[in-house]
């Protein structure tokens, strides 16, 4: 099943989920992973924008119709490998060599709110869709290289309130913060307004690839390091 497409319009990549809730779960993480090495590949590219094509939700995070029957079934080997999968997706991103703008066009509920963060700029719609995380409700904690690059998309105040409350904040809300670069008026805004700030960039790969790599290189530590005994021995939830 394909979960995303990839479009090129001008020097911007546009990386649109389509599987409606856009839930995470090996499939997605393995074409995750592909679409961001084919946005790398193609040299044209200066900016990249992820969106979604669902009129509700940009991502509502981990597929639990998938994890919990693996759990279930013991299957510590594919969930491992999920968890490491995400972390390489969310290491690219942090270190990808061009912008990465996520324009959020619905609700982003945990591990889809995380991926958001992983981005370096965030559009979101102010008259529709939260951000969310729901984690202290599920009993799941984050892993510790999530909380070192959430940190650096949200405001350490901002942050604690919302991880220790799973309180649901609009766009409008996040603007306030900065969080988001623009809580944009609706859909169409949103695009427009996410596609014309991709468009401003034409950066070099490698100065901004290396300027990336010294900004976040304790965060990649920490999510090579700290959150590998915690998948190894499967410590995901409470």
């Amino acid at each position: 099943m394909t979960m995303m497409t990839l479009a090129t319009h001008n020097t911007v990549a546009v990386l649109t989920l389509t599987n409606g809730e856009n839930r995470q779960n090996p499939h997605f993480a393995h074409q995750l992973k592909q679409a961001l090495a084919a946005v790398v590949e193609n040299q044209n590219h200066k900016a990249l924008v992820i969106t979604s094509n669902d009129d509700k939700c940009w991502s509502l995070g981990i597929d639990t119709d998938w994890l919990l029957p693996a759990m279930q079934a013991k299957k510590a080997d594919e969930i491992r490998g999920f968890m490491y999968d995400m972390d390489d997706v969310f290491k690219t991103l942090l270190l990808f060599p061009m912008p990465v703008i996520a324009a959020i066009n619905g609700h982003a509920f945990g591990n889809g709110a995380i991926l958001a963060c992983a981005c370096d700029f965030r559009f979101m719609r102010g008259d529709r869709g939260f951000f969310c995380f729901p984690e202290v409700d599920l009993s799941i904690p984050f892993l510790p290289g999530m909380i070192a690059f959430v940190k650096k998309a949200i405001p350490y105040y901002r942050f604690n309130e919302m991880k220790l409350t799973g309180r649901r904040v609009s766009g409008a809300e996040l603007a306030i913060d900065h969080v988001i670069e623009k809580a944009s008026t609706d859909q169409d805004s949103l695009l427009a307004d996410a596609m014309a700030f991709a468009a401003t960039f034409d950066k070099k790969r490698a100065i901004f690839a290396e300027h990336k790599k010294r900004l976040h290189k304790e965060i990649i530590r920490v999510i090579n390091e700290e959150n590998k005994p915690f998948i190894d021995n499967l410590a995901l939830m409470v």
